[in-house]
């Protein structure tokens, strides 16, 4: 095996090969298409890089898809494939904003009552799918897909609640102030420095709470004997059962967290950033959706979903910088992100090109 392919097997590099065909097919398309790629790239790295507030809105954005991209790698690791972490998010949002609505708690308890609210949410979502999966066989796609949609049709069905309904908007009144886990107000410190500019974003605690989750995952997977399990029976259920695993009840488990991991993400995210309410969904927002991408280019690995999330932010939110500088439409910043996953996707086809081609280049020679 040559030095090479050697090289291009191992995922990291792998990966980098892979996005760095990304962004030179998406420039190639920008070419055909009329746009500069150069003007593009300049656009697009200066709406993430230029000011430290971009930095900040990067991650803040990036917060919810590192966690339903935790959610779904958690859930390949035991062989399962969440396509309905969109609906667990959803129904997290849900349950997040009625919790953080009917209490009043002094800040600290308020907060914690959401956010439990909202993993539980999540949680039960997602062992729903599971035990459907282990009791009847049918398949998690499927009810994930069906889920994603009830979720969104609940969540649609609660905004118009007279309750909770704001008149004279498409949006409920928010939760209650106590419910916020902003940290503006702890960062006054900042405010004669350079990153004074990022208390002009909505900075709060949902991404320190990110990089903890996506450790305590990577750790029971890699560390801990129901790891072990999860992983062995997501690579092979019946070997699992011939050595004495309980697969019905992993399944079951490996659903409840990854529908959970999901869930805390909406509650974060509906705490940490205005406007603290729901509002009426004509689609998907796709965060469920998009934590696929995110745990595809990570390789399934909870601690790459934090740098795969980022990079997946900074591509949505740097092209937003693409269309206001160069007019480009919303459809190709799209276009990159798909290319770039696609490339990810197919990876593992480099180190095989280039064995063949230096096969064929050493009986041109023999």
């Amino acid at each position: 095996m040559t030095t090479i392919s050697k090289f291009l097997k191992k995922p990291v590099s792998s990966l980098f090969l892979s996005v760095f065909c990304g962004f030179v097919t998406s420039f190639i398309i920008l070419a055909i298409t009329g746009y500069s790629p150069f003007e593009v790239a300049s656009s697009l790295f200066n709406g993430i890089f230029s000011r430290p507030k971009h930095i900040m809105n990067v991650v803040i954005k990036g917060m919810p898809i590192i966690f339903t991209g935790i959610s779904v790698a958690f859930a390949f690791k035991g062989g399962l494939f969440n396509m309905g972490a969109e609906g667990q998010f959803i129904v997290g949002t849900i349950a997040s904003l009625i919790a953080g609505s009917i209490f009043d708690l002094p800040p600290f308890f308020q907060v914690l009552v959401v956010v439990v609210f909202g993993t539980l949410a999540g949680t039960l979502l997602g062992g729903l799918t599971g035990f459907l999966k282990a009791k009847f066989g049918t398949h998690e796609v499927i009810t994930g897909i069906m889920f994603n949609w009830i979720a969104l049709y609940i969540s649609n069905f609660v905004v118009s609640l007279k309750n909770f309904h704001r008149p004279n908007s498409n949006s409920t009144f928010p939760m209650k102030d106590s419910g916020f886990t902003g940290l503006r107000g702890n960062l006054g410190f900042l405010k004669d420095s350079f990153f004074s500019d990022i208390l002009k974003t909505e900075v709060n605690v949902g991404i320190i709470v990110a990089i903890v989750v996506a450790i305590f995952v990577s750790f029971i997977l890699n560390k801990t004997q129901k790891g072990y399990e999860i992983c062995a029976a997501g690579l092979n259920a019946e070997a699992a059962k011939f050595a004495g695993m309980n697969v019905y009840k992993n399944t079951i488990y490996v659903m409840m967290i990854s529908g959970g991991i999901s869930g805390l993400a909406a509650a974060l995210s509906i705490t940490g950033t205005s406007p603290h309410s729901i509002s009426i969904l004509a689609g998907f927002e796709n965060n469920g959706f998009n934590g696929l991408s995110v745990a595809l280019i990570a390789n399934n690995s909870p601690i790459g979903c934090i740098f795969s999330g980022l990079f997946f932010s900074g591509l949505i939110y740097g092209g937003k910088s693409m269309q206001s500088d160069l007019k480009t439409p919303s459809e190709i910043i799209n276009i990159m992100m798909g290319v770039i996953v696609f490339f990810v996707a197919v990876a593992r086809i480099f180190p095989i090109i280039v064995d063949r081609l230096l096969k064929r280049r050493q009986k041109s020679n023999g």
